[in-house]
């Protein structure tokens, strides 16, 4: 039984990736500082370890000699709300650094055969994302490197880190820049939510006839890739020769009113769209509004080029099934 490690496996895409590896037939050991909100440590894993990541003894500890396969999705992240307020920003960039730059050190001394390192669509620039029709996400646009959030600075110097191990110490390394991964069991209230889980989960508490909040003008563009389809894309990516870095994500453009219309709809219900922004947003929450670049989507041209793989369905059945999920536990808290 060939031994896999996944570090931020208590978290939604590192749970989901658990289960699949163990369901694989691998030995399957995970560490998070906390175990999964929604899925049984014996239904995702063989092993569980509770540790804080950032400590060189923890890690060192985690990674065992006979490692076949890393995936290092441990980071101090979460949606807009946490993201673009400036208020985490020293943690996000301490926290999320000091975990990859432990686990370069140890997968190099502990000899692992291979690394998956789950980067970020918030590392492109910001000045190629300002055009909601037209954003450059494509991977050769990285550089030059202008972020929107210290969260997508960490997330370059990451990418970087893993990279030059590579070429220093011939680490084993792919490199994914993941966009927007949804799904259930996963965050969906508390301000870390994706907009996919926040939307879905208004449309499920809003009573038929009422309204919810939009941050923004929601005209701001995105593309959300499901759950199912990111792990299948991340398993042809590990099958490969290629380090990348290479996208992750769907290339269904939606603006943020459409996905909180799709959510609506979903619902079945009549509730109408408020979108909040400027002084009014200020009155309300104290600070300005968070809402990221303008546009972006994946471009999955060289994915496919070096991996062959194209999304297989559309955003309104993964939103559909998040639903069904997300409306279950806003019953349950009723």
């Amino acid at each position: 039984m060939k031994k896999v490690i996944v570090l931020g496996g208590g978290g939604f895409i590192g749970g989901h990736l658990a289960k699949k590896l163990k369901a694989q037939g691998f030995f399957v050991r995970i560490a998070d500082i906390k175990q999964h909100e929604y899925m049984a440590k014996d239904e995702i894993c063989h092993e569980f370890m509770q540790c804080d990541l950032t400590d060189p003894r923890a890690i060192e500890e985690v990674i065992f000699e006979d490692c076949y396969e890393l995936y290092q999705l441990a980071a101090d992240m979460g949606g807009a709300g946490y993201i673009f307020t400036g208020l985490n920003d020293a943690n996000v960039m301490t926290n999320s650094a000091l975990i990859n730059l432990n686990v370069a050190k140890e997968a190099v001394k502990k000899k692992v055969q291979k690394v998956f390192y789950s980067s970020s669509a918030c590392m492109y620039p910001e000045h190629n994302q300002l055009d909601a029709h037209n954003p450059n996400c494509i991977e050769s646009s990285a550089y030059p490197a202008n972020p929107d959030s210290e969260y997508g600075w960490e997330k370059l110097f990451s990418e970087r880190i893993f990279l030059a191990y590579h070429r220093n110490f011939k680490l084993n390394v792919r490199v994914a820049r993941f966009h927007n991964i949804f799904g259930p069991q996963g965050t969906w209230k508390g301000g870390k939510e994706k907009a996919p889980a926040a939307m879905l989960r208004k449309a499920s508490e809003t009573i038929d006839g009422g309204n919810f909040e939009v941050w923004g003008d929601g005209l701001q563009t995105r593309s959300f890739l499901y759950i199912d389809e990111c792990l299948d894309a991340v398993e042809r990516f590990m099958h490969t020769d290629f380090i990348g870095p290479v996208n992750i994500g769907s290339e269904e453009m939606v603006t943020i009113n459409q996905l909180a219309q799709m959510a609506i709809d979903i619902a079945g219900k009549k509730i109408k769209i408020h979108n909040i922004a400027g002084q009014e947003f200020i009155d309300k929450y104290g600070f300005n509004c968070p809402l990221g670049v303008r546009g972006r989507r994946s471009d999955n041209d060289l994915y496919r080029k070096k991996m062959g793989w194209e999304v297989s369905e559309p955003l309104i059945d993964g939103m559909r099934k998040t639903f069904t999920w997300i409306d279950e536990q806003v019953k349950k808290e009723k």
